[in-house]
């Protein structure tokens, strides 16, 4: 199956710093995208009904931009990346999420994003 790069936008109240929080820290990654997670170093270890998944960190660049590596990812150029900007004429921050799947779960993964946007805009307060 071939496998496609997705790239969604979301609109936030919450700044880029709360962003950047809410991406790195256990207590809020628990909040809105995970079950467990467990971060030694550059490795994180999330946890979704009692299944790991293993990503590295591999950019990181405060509140504006974090990537990892999935361990099992099939691809060598596939990655997770989150950027986060803020808009000079809203004043609200904007998140970019850089994603792959299979070219048949596109749809799926875009609601799955969707979905996990609208917690995270409730836990940041917007």
């Amino acid at each position: 199956m071939k496998r496609v790069k997705i790239e969604l936008e979301f609109i936030f109240r919450a700044s880029p710093t709360i962003l950047y929080k809410f991406l790195t820290t256990p207590a809020c990654l628990i909040r809105w995208f995970c079950d467990e997670v467990d971060i030694t170093g550059e490795t994180f270890v999330y946890t979704w009904s009692g299944a790991d998944e293993i990503a590295e960190l591999i950019d990181d660049i405060e509140d504006e931009r974090l990537k990892f590596k999935w361990e099992d990812a099939d691809d060598e150029n596939e990655y997770l990346e989150f950027r986060m900007s803020k808009s000079p004429i809203t004043n609200t921050s904007i998140l970019e999420i850089t994603d792959f799947c299979d070219e048949d779960e596109v749809d799926d993964t875009k609601a799955l994003w969707e979905s996990q946007m609208k917690v995270l805009q409730g836990v940041t307060g917007g």
